[in-house]
């Protein structure tokens, strides 16, 4: 019981979790004015405006930089870790979401695609690749993975706000 009291009762870990419930909240509330939806996954999923994960990370260095100081080597790490997830989220991740788009095109275009193969022509490049697309599962991959730069600036300024309206 006492590290679940430790836990709870830090700061840095409190500030840090309301950043990234704010965030995944408007993402949710923004999803529902947008698409007239109510999206479960958009509660705890990744992608989308504002980047949770850019509030967290913000929200945890602003809060160090107050508490610590700018001069703390904890703030500066802090730092440096929330510009490699703000990159990563705006680079790879985005690069991830954007091919995933392309692969479910394809996938599902195959499994749409009509491989009759009982007609005169006994193409064996066409029954192979009917039997490799019968084996392709018919989950999609998610493509929301990442964020656009505004996605993330929306993010680490919502952390940012956060931080800096707890008291020090």
């Amino acid at each position: 019981m006492g590290v679940l009291r430790q836990f709870t009762g830090n700061y840095y870990i409190n500030v840090a979790f309301i950043a990234w419930v704010s965030a995944q909240l408007l993402k949710t509330l923004f999803t529902l004015v947008s698409t007239k939806k109510f999206v479960p996954e958009r509660l705890v999923g990744a992608g989308g405006m504002p980047s949770s994960h850019s509030a967290l990370v913000c929200s945890l260095t602003v809060t160090f930089a107050r508490k610590l100081g700018f001069s703390s080597p904890v703030f500066a790490l802090s730092l440096a870790l929330a510009g490699i997830v703000m990159y990563d989220a705006m680079g790879v991740r985005r690069a991830a979401g954007e091919q995933a788009k392309v692969l479910n095109k394809i996938v599902f275009g195959f499994k749409a695609w009509n491989w009759n193969t009982d007609d005169d022509t006994d193409d064996e490049k066409a029954i192979e690749a009917a039997e490799i697309v019968e084996h392709i599962p018919d989950k999609a991959l998610k493509e929301f993975i990442g964020h656009t730069p505004l996605e993330v600036l929306g993010g680490a300024l919502l952390g940012i706000l956060i931080s800096i309206s707890f008291p020090v």
